[in-house]
């Protein structure tokens, strides 16, 4: 194979542990070559589902392969980029100066937080760390 960048589509298994059908090529950013990979939408063919970038470190196999193979393995992987899960609910005072109403909406969509943090510690300090 020559040194031409690859671009075309293909199923990419990350770290052995993930595994994603799309669209990818080779882009340089923060001047390093990155892996561009773009998940087609499982229900619209003509959207992407989501944009990805990655390490060459990252990538355990890359796998070229036809458009219509990939978009059956990009239908069984359709990465989230956010869940609601990881993001953490900000303190009151935190929020001042904030639209209230729109704090308001943005609670009521949440779902509710069984785990949250205790960021007081009532327990005595660790006397080794």
């Amino acid at each position: 194979m020559s040194g031409a960048a690859f671009e075309g589509w293909a199923i990419l298994e990350l770290m052995g542990h993930r595994r994603l059908g799309g669209f990818v090529r080779e882009v340089e950013l923060f001047g390093s070559k990155m892996c561009r990979i773009d998940v087609p939408d499982a229900k619209d063919p003509t959207k992407n589902h989501a944009t990805q970038f990655y390490g060459g470190g990252a990538v355990y196999c890359l796998t070229p392969t036809t458009e219509e193979t990939a978009r059956r393995v990009a239908t069984l992987a359709q990465p989230a980029p956010v869940q609601a899960w990881e993001l953490p609910q900000l303190p009151a005072r935190e929020r001042s100066g904030h639209d209230s109403a729109a704090w308001s909406e943005a609670e009521s969509e949440r779902p509710a937080d069984d785990d949250t943090v205790d960021d007081d510690n009532d327990e005595e300090a660790d006397p080794l760390l």
